[in-house]
């Protein structure tokens, strides 16, 4: 949790009224989420997702929208290039660093994926997704603890995710031990 603190405070970036606006907005989601099946959860994810993709402007959301493409089709370092040139022009949009950290990610480049993870959650300490990588990379790095305290602060966001139980259980095991 302290890794996810500094993640938070260290960066004292003003959030754009938009995005305040957005979070207010999106607080009924965050609320069903917690409390949802696993069917109705991924319907209340996505719309997270999508709201958190929209930058407020069409040009913003054209270089997210080209940066995914990129990285879907395997062309790393061009996502990198969109990702950058809508952090660039759009510096407190979240999703930007977020989905840049995620092609950093698969580039092999951890550190700049974690500095933009930082800074994701300094934008949105909401982003469960977000989170998500950072407690990915800190398990890969072998920061068992930090990453154990990332997933139980996932598992409170967003319950349902895949995969979740099972993420936390064996790095509980790794962590705490077993009792005998």
């Amino acid at each position: 949790m302290r890794l996810l603190k500094h993640a938070v405070t260290s960066l004292l970036i003003a959030l754009p009224l938009s995005a305040a606006a957005q979070e207010q907005d999106l607080s009924d989601l965050y609320a069903a989420l917690r409390e949802a099946g696993p069917e109705e959860a991924q319907q209340i994810e996505r719309k997270i997702w999508e709201e958190w993709s929209r930058s407020g402007s069409p040009s913003m959301d054209l270089l997210l929208q080209r940066g995914q493409e990129a990285l879907e089709a395997g062309d790393a370092g061009r996502a990198i290039e969109h990702f950058s040139a809508l952090i660039d022009h759009a510096p407190g949009f979240a999703e930007g660093y977020n989905a840049r950290a995620t092609a950093y990610y698969a580039a092999d480049r951890y550190g700049q994926s974690l500095d933009d993870l930082r800074m994701a959650l300094a934008l949105n300490p909401n982003h469960f997704g977000a989170m998500t990588g950072l407690a990915l990379i800190l398990t890969e790095i072998g920061r068992d603890q930090d990453a154990l305290e990332v997933w139980r602060r996932v598992r409170e966001m967003n319950p349902q995710q895949d995969g979740l139980d099972s993420r936390i259980e064996m790095l509980e095991r790794e962590v705490e031990g077993r009792t005998l």
